[in-house]
């Protein structure tokens, strides 16, 4: 009775059909911009919104911003999965989504409000997205808009990105807890998100007592792919050829470890027994050369699904405060790094017994 009630109110106070001001809190698609927004105001001020968080979504169509290489899986996973995690997130809803390329730095501004302006662009995504001026115009269009795993410096967009600062001091702190104080970090520093990674491990080695040497401890890659991670760190071991070798790698996802691996094993070297290899990644290859490998996950399709949760909410408040959710990453053990044991010599960690069974999750091999 009272939702009808509030049905019956909200006609009232625009001069609209009860039978459209249902279609729009259904998120039909079948009625006018001016009903929607002038339903959707009415449904604020009768604090119709509070409860309908997890109702069905306020809009009928969106529009993803993300560089050229997000949708091509060959040529960035990472994205490409995030994208398809938004389609997943809103295949039970009315929502079209639609794609839009555009470059990372640098962009095409009248590309952006060209699409932007589109009547049937009610909402937008920006992926990964770091021009600040694409942010500025996209602020003042007044539309719902998200970031996923970018940032605006002003202040005025909501985003949702993986707490990358955290996720590289958790991989660090880990392989300290293992025993490892040599440790080799091997990243591509990219974007400004990998240089967070970066600083969350810096972070490790200070609260550990242990002086991080740029020069030393870092080997940084141009790119993520394991043919030039294979190159460099085969260049970085013939040139410490008959010094003493770290005791594990960190490495800044999965392909550059698959590199990693494979120019250890060219030079005879074992993994876990001679050098542990750990991934910050932990999505794209479960087992290299037949070894599990230990990982932190970085969350990928929980940043699609609650980017998506977040734009309802601006939807229904779209006056509430602007701030950023950062995800946690995930701690998978397997058999690439082992326990140092001072003095008692190494021991592999073991598949069962001091972990969660990850039997379960499908390995993979490189082409």
């Amino acid at each position: 009775m009272e939702k009808k009630l509030k049905i019956a109110e909200i006609a009232r106070r625009t001069g609209l059909s009860a039978s459209t001001v249902s279609r729009v809190l259904a998120g039909k698609a079948n009625t006018s911009p001016r009903a929607r927004e002038q339903v959707l105001k009415a449904a604020r001020e009768l604090g119709v919104m509070d409860g309908m968080a997890a109702g069905r979504l306020l809009l009928n169509s969106l529009m993803i911003f993300a560089p050229p290489r997000a949708f091509d899986e060959r040529s960035d996973v990472f994205y490409y999965r995030v994208i398809q995690s938004i389609n997943k997130a809103l295949a039970p809803h009315e929502v079209r989504l639609r794609y839009c390329p555009l470059e990372e730095n640098d962009s095409d501004p009248t590309l952006f409000l060209s699409r932007m302006n589109e009547a049937e662009t009610q909402a937008a995504v920006l992926l990964g997205i770091d021009d600040p001026h694409i942010h500025d115009l996209a602020a003042d269009l007044g539309k719902p808009c998200v970031l996923i795993n970018c940032r605006d410096e002003r202040m005025r967009l909501p985003a949702i990105s993986p707490d990358h600062r955290m996720i590289g001091a958790f991989a660090a702190r880990y392989l300290f807890e293992m025993g490892h104080r040599e440790v080799l970090n091997i990243m591509c520093l990219r974007r400004y998100t990998m240089e967070q990674r970066l600083a969350g491990i810096r972070e490790s080695w200070a609260q550990h007592n242990l002086r991080f040497q740029h020069d030393k401890d870092l080997l940084n890659i141009n790119s993520f792919s394991a043919k030039a991670t294979e190159e460099r760190v085969s260049e970085w071991l013939d040139a410490h050829k008959g010094q003493n070798l770290p005791t594990a790698f960190l490495v800044g996802s999965d392909f550059m470890a698959a590199g990693a691996i494979n120019a250890l094993r060219l030079r005879g070297l074992r993994v876990p027994q001679d050098i542990s290899v750990m991934s910050i990644d932990g999505f794209n290859l479960a087992a290299i050369e037949d070894v599990p490998l230990t990982a932190v996950h970085v969350p990928r399709d929980e940043l699609g699904s609650e980017a998506v949760q977040m734009l309802q909410q601006r939807l229904i408040r779209p006056d509430a405060p602007v701030g950023s959710l950062l995800l946690h990453g995930r701690l998978a053990v397997r058999e690439s790094v082992r326990r140092v044991r001072p003095g008692k010599g190494h021991t592999a960690v073991e598949r069962e017994g001091l972990y969660d069974n990850h039997s379960s999750i499908p390995s993979a091999r490189l082409p």
